[in-house]
């Protein structure tokens, strides 16, 4: 069941429309990749989902009910540019910033105790936030926005500014919140990210959702019926298959045999690639080959930019 739903929302902001009839569903508790290109509107969604700026038709849901001012105390925010008072030390910001959430001073610093010795920049307490590397700061910003455990968080390229190894300790955490019983919505342009740790994605390109779904079934919706074989042979592939019903991607040498990528043409079946290739050749592996996200997001948004110039 969808914990957070956007119905047909549009937003213009002058002459440019921002969004226009935006539909997507996020279920509860799950994982929500929000993905588009730079100016697709990404972020005039979140921003209405916060209740910062109003959409001019469309209405969303939170919970089974029309969103109010009230279920803002429900939601973690956390935008790609970052909030906190760089004058301000950091244990003194962030108990402030707590106060706000509704938190009384004893349940913060309880809170905060925690989750400073989790990402272990307890160290940090009494220095100003201008000391701190912007990895560091955007822990802080992380802490903050998660510390009143929100039912819905939104992160806006949480991994700006971080090294490979804070990249993955911040999957980790999100990854955790998401089993405490958070919905999670962040929008990046990190492809890999989104492949590792999201359930669900919405695709916004030139104000309009134009892909939806399950990442699995997105990626069982592109894919190219496209295999790869390693295999020990020096017969050429070209004898085996007939060019009408395979069509050879790519071929390769390996230190230890061969490589190539199939395609199955004209409803031909992995297992009848098989039969014609068993008795002349050695198969050792085959798999098959599903397109990235980021080769989906590619094929979409070019797709989309060729129709709007048709």
């Amino acid at each position: 069941m969808a914990y957070l739903r956007v119905d047909n929302v549009t937003k213009t902001y002058a002459s440019q429309k921002a969004l226009d009839k935006v539909t997507l569903e996020v279920p509860g508790q799950s994982i929500y990749g929000l993905l588009g290109p730079n100016g697709a509107g990404k972020t005039t969604l979140i921003r209405i989902i916060n209740m910062i700026t109003r959409p001019d038709s469309g209405e969303v849901f939170i919970d089974g009910h029309p969103l109010t001012r009230e279920d803002i105390g429900n939601i973690g925010y956390m935008p790609e540019e970052r909030g906190i008072y760089k004058k301000m030390k950091v244990g003194e910001q962030a108990i402030y910033l707590a106060r706000l959430k509704g938190l009384s001073k004893a349940d913060a610093l309880k809170k905060l105790k925690f989750w400073f010795d989790r990402l272990e920049i307890g160290s940090w307490w009494n220095r100003k936030v201008e000391e701190l590397s912007k990895g560091m700061q955007q822990k802080v910003q992380f802490i903050v926005t998660i510390l009143h455990e929100p039912k819905l968080l939104i992160f806006d390229e949480p991994f700006s500014g971080f090294d490979p190894i804070n990249v993955n300790i911040l999957k980790d955490e999100i990854r955790y919140l998401n089993k405490q019983g958070a919905t999670i919505i962040f929008s990046t342009h990190n492809m890999a990210s989104v492949e590792e740790i999201c359930d669900h994605i919405t695709l916004i390109d030139k104000s309009r959702n134009v892909l939806s779904g399950e990442i699995h079934e997105i990626k069982d919706q592109f894919k190219t019926h496209t295999f790869n074989i390693a295999y020990h042979s020096e017969t050429a592939l070209t004898s085996i298959l007939n060019p009408s019903d395979y069509r050879i991607v790519k071929q390769e040498k390996l230190r230890d045999g061969f490589s190539a990528d199939i395609q199955l043409l004209n409803g031909t079946t992995p297992n009848r690639l098989l039969t014609q290739l068993l008795p002349k050749i050695e198969i050792v592996a085959m798999q098959e080959i599903l397109p990235s996200l980021n080769d989906i997001f590619i094929e979409v948004v070019n797709n989309n930019n060729r129709s709007a110039h048709e």
